[in-house]
C-alpha cells in the first residue's frame, strides 16, 4: 500500500505514545503497591518494636535493691482532743473492775458427791463486773455497782485503774433497785465520780459507757452511743430467768457487754447519768420460725436520780426501806377497749391507769373500798399511767405516810386515803412483775 496519512499516521503515533504511558503507569503501580507493602509491613513491625521497646523501658527501670522500700510515720501531731475524749479523761480513774467470790462447803458440791474431793475444801465461784467511785471520806472511798455482781458473795475485791486489787466491804444492798453500795480504803484512790441529773438528759443525746467487759482483763472499756428512750420500763428476771419486778431505766444503744454491770453511763461533762445494769440480747419468736430473735444496741442504765436516792438509803441504813400496797396490777392499756367498757365498766373519758387484779391479805387497801377491778387514776394527785409511775409515787413516800388515791369502781370515780403500813420485800413486790 501507499503511504500513510498524516490522520492516520498521527493515530498510529498517538496509540504508540498511550501504549507506552500505560506501561510507564503499571510499572509505577507496582511500585506503588510495593511501597505500600513495604509500608504496611514496616508500621506493623515498627509498632511492635515500639510496644516491646517500652515494656523493656520500664522493666529496666524497677529496682533490685528492696531496701528502697522502707518508710516511717509522720511527724505531724494531730489534735483528735474531743468533748467524748475529755468526758472519759474526767471519769475513768474512778471506774473499776469488781470481783466477788462465792464459797461454798465440799460437802454440797458435786465433787463431794462423787467422792473426788476432800473433807473441807471448798467450791469457789467467781462473779466480774463494774463499778464506779462516787465519793472519797477521809479514810473511806464509796463504790457504787451492781447488787447482782456482789449478790451471795462472801469475798469482794476492787481493781482499781491502775490496777492495783484492794479488798471492799459491802455496805448495803438493795434487790429492787440491783444496787449495792461498798467501800474500800481512800488511800490509792486518785479520783471520784460525780453524778448529774438524769431527768435533764434528752433522747438523742450522746451517751458513754465505761467499764469491764469480759471481765478485769479490758478494764475501763469505753463504748459510745446515744439516748435512745429517758424512761423505759422493763421486766427484771433473776438468773433463773423469773421474773422479780420492774425497772424504770435509761436506754441506750451504746455497747453495753457482761462485766460492764455497775459501771458508769455518762454524759458529754464527765457526769454519771445512770449506772449500767443489763442488755436485751433476745426477745420472742422470730418472724423466720427461730426460738429468738437477735438484738443489737439495747442496753439500761439505772437513772443517776434513782442511784443517788438508793446509795443515800444504803449507806444510812444498810438496806432500802419501801411502802407497798400489797396488790398485783396490770396497765389499762394492756386491757382490751371491749373489756374495758364491759368488765371494768370505764367511761371512755379514762385511757390511762392501773387495774387492780388481786389484794393480798396484807394490803393496807383491805381497809378500803377497793377491790377486783378497780382502777387506780391517780396518788396524791399525781396522774397513774402505768405500773412505772404507780410505784415512782408510792416510793416517794414513807411507811407510815398517808396518801389519796383516786380509783374508778364499776365506772364511778372515787377518793380514798390510805396508811402506808406494809413495807416492800421480796413477797410483795418482787415475786411477780406487777405485784406492788
Amino acid at each position: 500500500m501507499g503511504e500513510r496519512g498524516p490522520i492516520e499516521g498521527e493515530f498510529t503515533e498517538l496509540n504508540s505514545s498511550n501504549n507506552n504511558q500505560n506501561n510507564n503507569n503499571n510499572n509505577n503501580n507496582k511500585i506503588i503497591k510495593k511501597v505500600a507493602l513495604v509500608s504496611l509491613v514496616a508500621g506493623l513491625l515498627g509498632g511492635g518494636i515500639a510496644v516491646g521497646g517500652y515494656n523493656w523501658y520500664e522493666n529496666r527501670n524497677v529496682t533490685s535493691n528492696n531496701s528502697l522500700g522502707t518508710t516511717k510515720t509522720s511527724n505531724i501531731k494531730v489534735d483528735v482532743s474531743s468533748q467524748t475524749t475529755k468526758a472519759f479523761k474526767s471519769v475513768k480513774n474512778a471506774v473499776v473492775s469488781v470481783e466477788a467470790y462465792s464459797s461454798s462447803s465440799a460437802s454440797d458440791s458435786l465433787e463431794a458427791i462423787f467422792g473426788n474431793s476432800s473433807k473441807g475444801e471448798t467450791a469457789t465461784s467467781t462473779s466480774e463486773g463494774s463499778g464506779v467511785i462516787y465519793k472519797k471520806s477521809g479514810n473511806t472511798a464509796f463504790i457504787v455497782t451492781n447488787n447482782h455482781v456482789v449478790s451471795g458473795s462472801n469475798k469482794i475485791e476492787i481493781i482499781l485503774a491502775s490496777g492495783k486489787k484492794v479488798s471492799a466491804t459491802e455496805v448495803g444492798h438493795d434487790a429492787v433497785s440491783d444496787l449495792a453500795v461498798l467501800k474500800i480504803n481512800a488511800k490509792d484512790v486518785k479520783q471520784v465520780a460525780s453524778f448529774g441529773d438524769s431527768d435533764n438528759i434528752q433522747v438523742g443525746e450522746t451517751a458513754l459507757a465505761i467499764g469491764s467487759p469480759l471481765g478485769s482483763q479490758y478494764a475501763t472499756s469505753l463504748t459510745e452511743g446515744i439516748i435512745s428512750a429517758k424512761k423505759r420500763t422493763i421486766d427484771v428476771t433473776d438468773g433463773s430467768g423469773n421474773a422479780t419486778g420492774q425497772a424504770t431505766v435509761i436506754q441506750t444503744d451504746a455497747a453495753i457487754n457482761p462485766g460492764n454491770s455497775g459501771g458508769p453511763l455518762i454524759n458529754l461533762a464527765g457526769q454519771v447519768i445512770g449506772i449500767n445494769s443489763m442488755k436485751l440480747s433476745s426477745t420472742g419468736t422470730s418472724s423466720y420460725g427461730s426460738d429468738s430473735t437477735s438484738v443489737e444496741g439495747m442496753g439500761f442504765a439505772i437513772p443517776s436520780n434513782e442511784v443517788v436516792k438508793i446509795i443515800n438509803q444504803l449507806v444510812k441504813n444498810g438496806k432500802v426501806s419501801r411502802p407497798a400496797l400489797g396488790v398485783a396490777v396490770v396497765d389499762l392499756s394492756n386491757i382490751s377497749s371491749s373489756d374495758q367498757s364491759s368488765t371494768l365498766k370505764l367511761p371512755s373519758s379514762v385511757t390511762e391507769g392501773v387495774v387492780i387484779a388481786s389484794v393480798e391479805s396484807d394490803s393496807p387497801l383491805k381497809n378500803t373500798d377497793i377491790k377486783k377491778y378497780d382502777v387506780i387514776t391517780k396518788v396524791n394527785g399525781k396522774k397513774i399511767s402505768d405500773v412505772a409511775t404507780l410505784k415512782e409515787e408510792l416510793y416517794k413516800h414513807k411507811i407510815g405516810d398517808t396518801v389519796s388515791i383516786e380509783y374508778y369502781h364499776e365506772g364511778s370515780k372515787k377518793t380514798t386515803n390510805v396508811k402506808l403500813t406494809l413495807e416492800a420485800n421480796d413477797s410483795n413486790t418482787t415475786s411477780a412483775s406487777n405485784e406492788n
